[in-house]
């Protein structure tokens, strides 16, 4: 993510800690950055597969989703039919890449995971759902970015469980029907809107994850720290909980960074004291913004007047990109109640000319 204005260019990578503070709660920073964006890092596709759940049991969270496919997991073993198609949708970070392993391990199969941008052919879906189990999981994250062929496609296969496929070139070109073995096909997105109607409507089952309380998400960081072998107290765990803007991935990469703090700078626990100097010097305050946060609304309430003012005008602004201003900092600050999106551009509220004030 770039780094925006000139606050985030300075940044010292050089880190010195001095051996006789180890034990000291000195809130001097190491190092800046950012931690709230709940996309997913390379670093922590690998180190998810530590904490991820494995079970619904061990799942915290999103209990009436949780329910309804227990039911319908159980259905589908009692009929000895495959489950039908499910479609998970909600903001980044919440679990539902989490949930479609979960569903695959409680109904016993194998399940295959790959993402719409590198299904490019029909024949990349066909080599995929030809070398399915019978019954087996087909995950497909970001499926809003299927092309229209693929997605196509994927019409006949979740209704008849049959492709079409095109053999040969030119006026010797023929349709082949291939057969397929009955399978799920799990489907995740962040925007739903963006699905078309014909995909939306061949889902059996539509469910939304919700952002997630602070007190569910202080049991997810218990979890995460005992898996990672982290002491923590229940309230550091408090702390971060509300600070992690109600999404598990935010509350686990906090974790992360407190626990080196912790081991650096302090005695290797994490307490309050220790996750308020921890997220001082990463600039996250107790609401749980960041540096870019503040910068957004400094300037749609300083700079335009509390607004309303364009998205692309916040972006030039700040010195960030459109889509980090949509998908990363507006949610959050709609959540919270800090800015309102109208026809004419973003509005701040008045709480967030209070939170400004405040500093």
């Amino acid at each position: 993510m770039p780094l925006p204005r000139l606050h985030r260019q300075n940044v010292n990578m050089n880190v010195n800690v001095n051996v006789n503070v180890q034990n000291s709660l000195g809130c001097s920073g190491i190092m800046q950055e950012t931690i709230l964006s709940p996309e997913k890092t390379e670093k922590e596709k690998i180190s998810d597969l530590q904490i991820r759940p494995k079970v619904f049991s061990e799942f915290v969270g999103q209990e009436e989703l949780k329910e309804q496919l227990q039911i319908f997991i159980t259905a589908a073993k009692k009929r000895d039919e495959h489950l039908d198609h499910l479609l998970f949708s909600g903001p980044p970070g919440l679990g539902k890449t989490t949930l479609a392993h979960i569903v695959a391990a409680e109904l016993g199969v194998v399940i295959r995971a790959t993402t719409g941008p590198v299904l490019e052919r029909p024949g990349d879906l066909a080599a995929i759902l030809t070398n399915l189990d019978e019954k087996g999981v087909l995950f497909i994250d970001e499926i809003h970015r299927l092309s229209q062929i693929v997605e196509e496609t994927l019409y006949s296969a979740m209704e008849d469980f049959a492709i079409d496929v095109m053999i040969g070139e030119g006026v010797s070109a023929r349709s082949v029907r291939l057969n397929l073995k009955p399978f799920t096909l799990i489907g995740a997105t962040t925007r739903t809107g963006l699905l078309s109607s014909p995909l939306r409507d061949r889902f059996g089952v539509v469910s939304r994850l919700n952002f997630y309380p602070p007190d569910t998400l202080a049991e997810i960081v218990i979890r995460s720290s005992g898996v990672l072998g982290i002491a923590i107290d229940q309230a550091g765990a408090a702390e971060i909980a509300t600070r992690s803007r109600g999404t598990p991935r935010i509350a686990n990469r906090i974790l992360r960074r407190v626990r080196d703090y912790a081991q650096v700078v302090a005695d290797g626990t994490i307490t309050r004291d220790v996750v308020d100097c921890a997220l001082a010097m990463l600039k996250i305050d107790e609401r749980g913004l960041d540096e870019l946060d503040r910068m957004v609304l400094d300037v749609i309430v300083n700079d335009f007047d509390c607004g309303p003012v364009g998205v692309k005008t916040i972006a030039i602004s700040v010195g960030e990109e459109v889509r980090t201003i949509e998908d990363v900092v507006e949610p959050y600050l709609i959540q919270i109640g800090f800015i309102k999106r109208t026809p004419q551009g973003r509005v701040a509220t008045e709480a967030a000319r209070a939170s400004l004030r405040r500093g």
